[in-house]
């Protein structure tokens, strides 16, 4: 299951929390991300070692600002509180599982 966060959480739900967490930079007019997010979704039931998140940048602008998201989709993945990895656009999820599995 995936979480919403929000600018107001941001800190305390993905930059304080020890382990992975992977965040999907995403907006509901992005054909991309519509089709990326039953496949990240899919992935947080299967890898629930990790946290997946998600942050609506129209909605949570400072958040996006804060990691430079210039393309969406993007996915941020932190490990300890800090950004390890990112991918940017539609992939596989095969992909985006060697992504995450790479941080466990």
């Amino acid at each position: 299951m995936m979480k919403e966060i929000m600018d107001s959480n941001f800190k305390e739900e993905v930059q304080n929390q020890s382990g992975v967490v992977v965040v999907d930079f995403w907006a509901s007019w992005c054909g991309p991300c519509k089709m990326l997010s039953p496949v990240i979704e899919e992935l947080s039931n299967e890898m629930t070692i990790a946290k997946f998140t998600k942050v609506n940048v129209d909605e949570n602008p400072q958040s996006s600002q804060n990691f430079n998201i210039a393309s969406i989709p993007t996915l941020l993945v932190f490990k300890d509180g800090k950004v390890v990895d990112t991918m940017v656009g539609f992939r596989p999820k095969a992909e985006l599982e060697q992504l995450v599995k790479k941080y466990i």
